[in-house]
């Protein structure tokens, strides 16, 4: 059924509020009694997000009277969708429109609930009223089509599910995990969404009631690099190109610009051709891998400029991003102004893991956004990724030892904070990128004579212990095979020394050993005393 144009109550515009949501969890006195309830930390979730000041419940109730949709299915789908947030569409997939709205509407559904309900589709995207319409709309004309007993609330399942945005190859399973673990879960919990200052957003009462809809069996095995998390295997993926380009170096974080169900059941579609390595729930409580790390998925449709990272690994220019990357897709939106707080927790012990098997540094350049990497077009996760408290969260799971407490001095001090770390060499050594595989801008070298002429790689520790040394170089034919590292503590002490084979494991942080330093500057000294007819090179050394 359409309609002429209506008034839109004048509702379009949406303040930034702290929600606050409290979910009703009556009688959950032991395991299998109730539902589990939608709590964080136990008790409630508090996240800052896009609201409407003016309450959601009068929209919900004008729209279910109008089409004759129970309140319990617009309220569930807007929150497990967009957490009743107005999102205002963001690409991340080829071949998957943008998502608008509290509902989460898009591309020919979001042109068909505006035919429906009779309002203009530029109004769906960016007003409350008329986005959700246009879903009731929609769910109206799912249900007519499909015969459903509409006054069982039950029955509803299958016109949900015709309304999301899931496809792919695996969508029967990916429908029943949204349906039930989502939207139906949220309807037998209830929920209670307010402001701080107490002004109420929505509220749904929790309703005993089970979906009418098939939940296939799928055997459910555990991911081969993670353990936490469910291998759902994509067929979008590649071999790593050999040698050092084709390591793991870096996290890319993404969002998937949609739920978690629809994003897992797209990227394992073999019609999707793009993939992720990861993708994480929005409460945290499932991951699902999709490709082996030691595969190359396809989700960054660029190639690295350092320019773009802050300098960082120049000599990756040019390589495609998916070479030497691990992707993690979240979900969720980039527009949207806060991550629920199991989503980053559960993220961040991902990332951790990811970085500790693979050797990758856990700091900004390392762990990096990818409308950073590919900004022309992509802006996930957007400007409210909570970056330093996702990195903290990270180091915390690792037990320290990445950001805040590893260090990496860089042959050229422009890349070094000089309050932890600093080289300090002559000027007899050049500086060159002739040969790839260097650490950030470039390197120095040197030619091997018996002179006190070395590289001193100085790093401040506020108290004594142990760490380990390791040292980066490009490797070349004319290298030295015998290049002398020496360690010396805060009072001059030297507290050991190894030497290195630079005409080989080039592009890569390679182990010199574990040591006793002091509290103060200590360093790392590369000597040029060695055999001579080659030369040394100082690139960049890690202290972790």
């Amino acid at each position: 059924m359409s309609r002429m144009p209506r008034s839109l109550f004048g509702l379009s515009a949406i303040s930034t509020l702290a929600l606050l949501m409290l979910v009703y969890a009556g009688g959950c006195s032991g395991e299998g009694e109730s539902e589990s309830p939608l709590l964080v930390d136990g008790e409630s979730a508090r996240e800052p997000a896009e609201r409407n000041p003016h309450g959601l419940d009068p929209l919900f109730a004008t729209a279910a009277a109008e089409f004759d949709v129970p309140q319990e299915v617009l309220k569930a789908v807007s929150y497990v969708n967009t957490r009743f947030e107005m999102i205002t569409g963001g690409e991340e997939f080829d071949g998957v429109p943008p998502a608008y709205g509290l509902m989460a509407l898009r591309g020919e559904a979001l042109e068909r609930g505006a035919r429906l309900a009779g309002v203009p589709a530029d109004s769906v995207r960016t007003d409350p009223m008329a986005n959700i319409l246009a879903a009731a709309a929609i769910l109206l004309d799912h249900a007519n089509e499909l015969g459903l007993a509409r006054d069982r609330l039950g029955a509803w399942a299958p016109a949900i599910a015709r309304m999301s945005w899931i496809a792919g190859d695996n969508a029967s399973e990916a429908l029943a995990d949204y349906i039930h673990d989502g939207v139906y879960r949220v309807i037998r919990s209830g929920l209670v969404a307010q402001t701080p200052a107490g002004e109420l957003i929505a509220t749904l009462e929790p309703v005993a009631v089970d979906a009418e809809f098939d939940r296939p069996v799928a055997a459910k095995a555990a991911g081969p690099d993670y353990s936490g998390s469910i291998w759902r295997p994509s067929p979008n993926y590649n071999s790593r190109p050999s040698g050092s380009i084709g390591d793991p170096a870096m996290i890319v974080i993404h969002t998937c610009e949609g739920g978690y169900s629809g994003c897992w059941s797209w990227l394992t579609s073999s019609s999707a051709r793009v993939s992720a390595h990861y993708v994480v729930k929005e409460d945290g409580s499932e991951i699902s891998q999709l490709v082996r790390e030691s595969h190359r998925a396809w989700h960054v449709g660029a190639t690295y400029q350092c320019s773009r990272n802050g300098n960082v690994d120049c000599w990756r220019n040019g390589y495609s991003v998916n070479h030497f990357s691990v992707g993690i897709e979240h979900g969720g939106y980039a527009s949207q102004s806060s991550f629920p707080d199991g989503q980053i927790d559960a993220s961040a012990k991902l990332a951790c893991d990811i970085a500790r098997d693979n050797d990758i540094p856990r700091d900004s350049y390392h762990i990096v956004a990818h409308g950073t990497l590919q900004p022309y077009n992509r802006t996930d996760p957007g400007p409210n990724w909570p970056w330093a408290e996702y990195l903290d969260r990270i180091n915390a799971h690792c037990g320290g030892g990445g950001g805040s407490d590893t260090i990496i001095v860089d042959s050229n001090n422009n890349n070094n904070d000089t309050s932890k770390g600093y080289i300090e060499l002559s000027g007899n050594w050049t500086r060159s990128t002739n040969v790839s595989g260097y650490y950030g801008t470039g390197y120095r070298w040197a030619s091997t004579q018996a002179i006190s002429d070395g590289a001193s790689f100085w790093f401040y520790l506020p108290t004594a212990g142990t760490r380990t040394i390791d040292a980066w170089w490009s490797a070349a034919s004319d290298r030295s095979p015998t290049a002398p590292f020496i360690m010396y503590n805060a009072g001059g002490s030297n507290v050991g020394s190894t030497s290195v084979n630079q005409q080989v494991n080039g592009g890569r942080w390679n182990q010199l050993g574990t040591y006793n330093f002091q509290a103060g500057w200590n360093r790392v000294y590369l000597s040029r005393w060695t055999s001579t007819g080659y030369v040394v090179i100082a690139d960049a050394v890690r202290i972790r």
